[in-house]
C-alpha cells in the first residue's frame, strides 16, 4: 500500500513544455519557500503543482491529490532555519503543527522538484526508559523490539514493548514477496534477470510507477524487487505474487517464522485489498470476511479479475484488524534473518536502496535495510542496520489504531527517532 518513511515523497521528473525563451531555473531554496507556503494553502491547483511537481512524484502518489494529501499532513509549516544550501539542494528546519522536521529539497537541471524528504528534528531516544517514554507519546497501539541477529540466525530480544503481538503491516508485507523470490532463485525456479512482461490484469493502484508502463514492457525480475521495496510499488508487488504464485508466498510466511501465518491467508495481491476497502466499501469488504476460510481463495481471484475502475481513496481506518498483512516485531526480526540466510546480492541491493530516513553513519553502519508500511490507521517502521564489525541490529516500530487515521508525518518522525536511538543503544550492548 502507502509507505509512511519520514515523509519522503518520491524522486521526480520534469513534466513542463519548452518555455519560448529560456527561463530562469529556480533554485532548491525557491522551491522550498514554494512548498512551505504551499502546506499553508492546500489543495494547491494542478497547473500550479505541475509548475514544481515532476511526472513521476505525481504519478507515485496519485496526481495533484496525491500532492495536496502530502502537504495537508506536513504543513502548514514555518521556516525556522536554512541549515545547509545549494543550488540544487537545501535542508531546512521547518515548524510543523505536531512535530518539528528537516526538510530535505532537491531540485533537476530544470529546477522542478525531484526529491522531497521530511526527517524528524525529534531528540533521539539515549536509554531505554526514555525511548519507552517516547513509544507512548505515540498513542494508539505500539509494538515495538530491538533485536539483534545472532550469528546462527536466531533473533535475540535486546527491548521490546509488546514484541510479540501481531500488528496489520502494511506494506512491510512485501519481505515475505522478497524471500519467496529469492527461495525461487535458489531452487533455480527463477532468475533475477529473468524478463517478465507488465501484464494490465496485473496492474494496482499507487504507490509505484509500473502501472503507467504500457502492456508487454518487459522488465527483469530485479526491477520488479527494487521497485517493490524502494518505492512499495504495488504493481510490481502484484507481478511478483502471481509470477511466483500465492502458494509460494504463503509459504514463505512459514519458513521465515511468522508465528500466525494463517491471519495473512489467503495472501492479498494489493489490487485485491483495493478492491476491498475503495469500492463498495463496507458491503463487499463485510461480504467478504463473511466467507468460510476455506471460499476466501476464490472470492479474491475473483476480485482480482475485476477492473481498477471506480476506485477511491479511503482516510479512515477500514477493518484493518481482518484485511489486511499481519506481523509482530519478532516476526520482522526473523524474516530479515531469513533474508540475510539467502544470501543474494539482488535481496541486499533491494532493500538498502531506501534507508527510510535513518541517515546512519555509513563507516558505522555500512548497510541497511528498511521496509515499512501505511494505510490509514496503520504506520510500520522496520529496520535491519549492519556494523562494520558485523552485527545485525534489527528495530521495528508498529503503530495502528482501528478507530482513527494516525497523523503519519507526526507519527514517522518520532518512529524514526524512536528507531534511530535503538540502533545505536543495540550497538553499545554486549552479546551476552
Amino acid at each position: 500500500m502507502r509507505t509512511a518513511m519520514a515523509g519522503v515523497l518520491a524522486v521526480l521528473a520534469p513534466l513542463v513544455a519548452p518555455a519560448a525563451e529560456a527561463a530562469e531555473v529556480p533554485t532548491a531554496t525557491q522551491q522550498l519557500e514554494w512548498v512551505v507556503d504551499a502546506t499553508g494553502r492546500v489543495p494547491v491547483s494542478d497547473a500550479e503543482v505541475r509548475e514544481h511537481v515532476a511526472a513521476v512524484l505525481l504519478t507515485a502518489v496519485g496526481g495533484t491529490p496525491g500532492v495536496n494529501a502530502a502537504l495537508t499532513n506536513l504543513g502548514p509549516l514555518q521556516l525556522k532555519r536554512v541549515v545547509t544550501e545549494a543550488p540544487d539542494h537545501v535542508e531546512a528546519a521547518v515548524h510543523g503543527p505536531a512535530d518539528d522536521y528537516l526538510l530535505d529539497v532537491h531540485v533537476d537541471q530544470a529546477g522542478l522538484l525531484d526529491g522531497i524528504k521530511a526527517s524528524p528534528d525529534d531528540p533521539v531516544p539515549t536509554s531505554w526508559p526514555e525511548l519507552d517514554t517516547q513509544l507512548a507519546a505515540l498513542g494508539a497501539r505500539v509494538s515495538f523490539g530491538a533485536s539483534e541477529i545472532l550469528p546462527d540466525g536466531r533473533c535475540r530480544v535486546v527491548h521490546g514493548v509488546r514484541e510479540d503481538v501481531q500488528r496489520p503491516l502494511g506494506s512491510a508485507f512485501k519481505l515475505y514477496v522478497l524471500g519467496a523470490l529469492g527461495k525461487a532463485v535458489a531452487e533455480h525456479k527463477a532468475s533475477w534477470t529473468e524478463q517478465l512482461a507488465i501484464r494490465d490484469d496485473w496492474k494496482s493502484l499507487p504507490s509505484g510507477d509500473l502501472q503507467n508502463q504500457p502492456a508487454g514492457t518487459r522488465l527483469p525480475l530485479s526491477t520488479y524487487a527494487d521497485k517493490m521495496i524502494s518505492i512499495s510499488d504495488n504493481t510490481a508487488t502484484d507481478h511478483l505474487i502471481h509470477r511466483l504464485g500465492r502458494d509460494a508466498v504463503q509459504r514463505q510466511l512459514t519458513a521465515f517464522g511468522n508465528q500466525r501465518p494463517s491471519a495473512s491467508i489467503p495472501f492479498l495481491t494489493t489490487k485485491a485489498m483495493f478492491q476491498l476497502k475503495a469500492t463498495q466499501y463496507p458491503a463487499r469488504a463485510d461480504a467478504y470476511l463473511a466467507l468460510p476460510r476455506w471460499a476466501r481463495p476464490a472470492a479474491v481471484a475473483g476480485l482480482e479479475r475485476l477492473p481498477l475502475t471506480g476506485l477511491a481513496g479511503w482516510q479512515a481506518p477500514e477493518k484493518i484488524d481482518d484485511i489486511e498483512w499481519f506481523g509482530s516485531p519478532d516476526d520482522i526480526c526473523r524474516a530479515f534473518s531469513g533474508l540475510a540466510k539467502e544470501n543474494q546480492p539482488e535481496i541486499a541491493h533491494a532493500l538498502s536502496i531506501n534507508d527510510g530516513g535513518l541517515k546512519l553513519d555509513p563507516a558505522k553502519y555500512p548497510q541497511v535495510w528498511f521496509k515499512g508500511g501505511s494505510e490509514p490507521g496503520v504506520l510500520t517502521l522496520n529496520y535491519l542496520a549492519r556494523t562494520a564489525d558485523g552485527r545485525s541490529l534489527v528495530t521495528s516500530v508498529m503503530v495502528s489504531d482501528p478507530a482513527a487515521a494516525l497523523n503519519e508525518n507526526h507519527v514517522a518522525a518520532r518512529g524514526i527517532a524512536v528507531a534511530k536511538g535503538a540502533v545505536a543503544l543495540l550497538a553499545a550492548t554486549l552479546r551476552p
